[in-house]
């Protein structure tokens, strides 16, 4: 695609700047293909998410919600999100650490989304990155047309949120506001070639229609169109059981055999981002639209494309398009889906396949809704917007077409069915008047430039771990032997200077780059730069790396030790970074590289060994620590001689498997576990889910930390013991885990520790086929967790059954 003067622009804002974006144009002016572009061949590391399913299946990206881990409903401005709500906000550290290295965010649809969900990745971006900067300093590219579809928000919902926001669109979010983005609009159209019917869909965009245009567009209504059998007119229409009324009824006319067509899910793929019929019916003469672009280099078809079926058999269709002189042999084509994730070696932030979905490329296409056609473009079209209910649908529907000749109206365009929303009139008009141009582009490039170097040099974050050892010493100065304060008083002024030298050095470089241009282009800012980087590189390791490793104390006092310990390695892992900038950039400053180097730094701590996990197992979301807290809260009630649920009740046992409360004040928030029951069982329960976080790789909370002084109560008598006894008495599993009130999996993990002694067989716990069959399957699999490989396979197996094998394998994953 030729690139024209605004997709130019908006590139060079893209990869060479921080500024946040809005990428606009009217439909057709090529913004997805500018997505895939940038996908493809942007050196940033980035991430793609948009608002539904199949939007984010189509950008080949992931959903806000399942990225960010958001709540559906409303986010309010006071809303902690980082408290337990109900649903998982414990991110992973692979996650965290994407979210951490990442230079942009791209969310497409924009149009599409809400003003408090913008605020809430606003929320989530700065906890994990820096809390002072809006999207904690990530950029933000945010693609969409405020023309056409709009955020679904329910009357309930903004009851809740209208104190907050003057209306729904993501444009009134207080993140927005606050980002100062740039609006570059498309404005070259690659759809339609007609400047009339481009005159027309600008006036129905902007709210406009003029009475000659209104005139030349009805010309286009036939009352009572029939058309031709093979013509290829697709039906738009506002309501999908219009849609699906008109589809089923033609293909019941069709006296040909019906071929069914069943889709392939494989591993993860959500229903509600299926992008087909899972089942497909289709017949030798039925209508039907490509709803994929072809993989196959010839490029045969495009979604939206229009044909008629006129060969079936069970692995392939043959499909007519009425302007081609060829038939099109349709196979099944594959849809991903992906999920983000770190590469080992290189660390650069890659896409894994996580699930796939196959099915034929075509659905029925007599009729479809307006909403579905969003993305698609007709050559031949038959419009029904007489029932337009939402803001944009006129517009989406005519703007499909790539001309005045291929569309019919079945009812003349009035007015009233021009729902255009005055919030988005005003936002445009302003985001024209102040489109930026090459003088902003060169300007924020200096700047950008102009941030990376003083990030280099800026060492404001190293004050408060060391501010947090110097107090923690202060108040325990009686019990803390060492030279707490004669190592860390020096360093404390030490930075103090440092953050005047750099203070004074981004000043200056700020006044050369006026006369220089850019930084990164200026020999005498390079210069500089280097000169800088061994006054830095020198000073930190002699008065900070120097008396640092020497450093050293005792106390008997745990808590004071581990907070200690905790902000003295925040502190380390700071200056790690730092002696990696400076040794890294001794030879000068460039862009790419330090960003490249940037995202190196995320991992450099994280390089460790993985220990061996455990895994999320069924009945709850979290079945393991939920048996572990059963066999705990037996253990307690056996020891005071309680019954079970005066420990804790079943209740709060699930609740404690979906929070993960990880300190004191998160526990006595789950319901049933008051001051009493967290003060005499709380360190024992706390213990166990820190160390399940820690085994599978969940963020544990920082705060209020916890001494686990307190031993876990005595068994008495050895518990496999114990079910292996039962079992050879001759009762089942079943009667023994009723009878020891334990799960069926816990007994089945027991008996299994007694194969290899003979005591128990193996095909007495597993049965052979079962066996057999994952022994040749679970290797052929890619697969995160015990969980992940379970939702990929039949149901048939269980979890016992896969980590016994995994086991044998010596595939046990977290």
């Amino acid at each position: 695609m030729a690139l024209n003067k605004e997709l130019e622009l908006a590139w060079s804002f893209v990869n060479n700047t921080n500024r946040s974006i809005f990428l606009t144009g009217k439909a057709g002016t090529g913004k997805t293909t500018f997505l895939h572009r940038l996908k493809k061949e942007s050196l940033k590391r980035l991430v793609v998410v948009a608002p539904t399913g199949v939007a984010a299946i189509n950008a080949k990206g992931v959903t806000i919600h399942s990225f960010f881990q958001m709540p559906f409903g409303p986010i309010l401005p006071e809303t902690d999100l980082n408290k337990p709500q109900g649903f998982n906000r414990r991110f992973t550290k692979t996650k965290i650490n994407i979210i951490k290295s990442m230079d942009l965010l791209v969310i497409d649809e924009i149009s599409m989304v809400r003003a408090d969900l913008l605020d809430g990745i606003d929320k989530t971006l700065r906890r994990f990155r820096n809390r002072e900067k809006v999207f904690g300093g990530v950029q933000v590219l945010m693609i969409g047309d405020l023309q056409q579809l709009s955020p679904v928000v329910k009357e309930q919902e903004w009851e809740l949120l209208k104190p907050h926001y003057r209306n729904a669109f993501f444009f009134s979010s207080h993140a927005y506001a606050q980002c100062q983005a740039i609006c570059v609009e498309l404005k070259h159209i690659y759809r339609q070639e007609n400047p009339k019917f481009i005159q027309i869909l600008n006036e129905i965009r902007n709210n406009a229609l003029t009475e000659a245009s209104a005139s030349e567009l009805n010309k286009r209504y036939i009352a009572d169109f029939t058309p031709k059998p093979d013509a290829g007119y697709i039906s738009l229409t506002t309501h999908n059981n219009k849609a699906e009324a008109t589809n089923k009824a033609e293909l019941d006319k069709l006296t040909t055999k019906t071929f069914t067509y069943q889709a392939e899910v494989e591993g993860k793929f959500p229903e509600y981002a299926y992008p087909n019929n899972e089942s497909l019916d289709l017949k030798v003469g039925a209508q039907v639209m490509f709803v994929k672009n072809d993989s196959d280099p010839a490029k045969r078809y495009f979604n939206g494309k229009i044909g008629k079926v006129v060969f079936l058999d069970k692995d392939e269709v043959v499909v007519h398009c009425p302007d081609d002189d060829f038939n099109i042999e349709v196979k099944t084509e594959t849809w991903e889906n992906i999920n983000y994730t770190v590469d080992k070696d290189t660390k650069a932030i890659s896409e894994e396949r996580i699930g796939a979905y196959k099915q034929m490329p075509l659905r029925l296409a007599w009729s479809i809704t307006i909403h579905k056609s969003q993305g698609l473009t007709f050559e031949k079209a038959i419009i029904d917007a007489q029932g337009a209910f939402a803001h944009g649908q006129t517009y989406v529907a005519l703007s499909r077409c790539k001309s005045l000749e291929g569309l019919v109206l079945k009812s003349k365009i009035h007015s009233n069915q021009i729902i255009s929303d005055s919030n988005v009139i005003t936002f445009n008009e302003n985001a024209e008047q102040n489109a930026p141009d090459d003088a902003e582009l060169e300007a924020s490039k200096k700047r950008f430039q102009l941030d990376l170097i003083h990030e280099i040099f800026d060492f404001y974050a190293f004050l408060y771990p060391i501010n947090r050892i110097l107090d923690i010493y202060y108040k325990n100065r009686t019990i803390v032997e060492g030279k707490v304060e004669e190592t860390f008083r020096p360093i404390k002024d030490q930075l103090a200077n440092f953050l005047k030298v750099s203070n004074g050095f981004k000043i200056q470089l700020k006044q050369l780059a006026e006369e220089e241009g850019l930084p990164e282009s200026s020999a005498m800012v390079q210069e500089r730069f280097k000169k800088a980087i061994s006054y830095f590189k020198t000073e930190t390791a002699n008065t900070i790396i120097t008396p640092l490793k020497t450093f050293g104390f005792t106390t008997d006092n745990q808590a004071v030790v581990s907070d200690i310990t905790k902000n003295l390695d925040a502190f380390e892992e700071l200056l790690a970074v730092k002696q990696l900038y400076f040794n890294n950039s001794e030879k000068g400053f460039n862009t790419l590289s330090f960003l490249e180097l940037r995202a190196k730094a995320v991992f450099q701590a994280k390089d460790k060994p993985k220990k061996s996990r455990k895994a999320v197992a069924e009945g709850t979301s979290h079945v393991e620590l939920f048996e572990t807290l059963r066999l705990l809260r037996n253990d307690i009630a056996e020891d005071k001689g309680l019954v079970h649920f005066q420990v804790f009740t079943q209740k709060a046992l699930y609740e404690m498997c979906e929070t993960l409360p990880t300190n004191k004040q998160e526990l006595l928030e789950v319901n049933g576990m008051g001051k009493t029951r967290v003060e005499k069982y709380g360190t024992a329960i706390l213990k166990v889910i820190r160390e399940y976080c820690e085994e599978n790789d969940l963020e544990v909370a920082e705060d209020l930390a916890i001494e686990f002084s307190e031993k876990k109560p005595t068994k008495k008598g050895d518990t496999k013991k114990e079910s292996l006894q039962l079992y050879q008495s001759g009762k089942t599993v079943k009667q023994i885990a009723d009878y020891r009130e334990l799960n069926e999996n816990t007994i089945l993990g027991h008996l299994a520790s007694f194969v290899s002694t003979g005591e128990v067989q193996l095909f007495d716990i597993i049965s052979e086929a079962h066996y057999k069959e994952l022994k040749k399957i679970i290797p052929k699999k890619t697969f995160e967790n015990l969980s992940d490989l379970k939702h990929q396979l039949d149901d048939k197996y269980s979890y016992f059954e896969l980590r016994l094998v995994l086991e044998e394998l010596d595939l046990v994953k977290n």
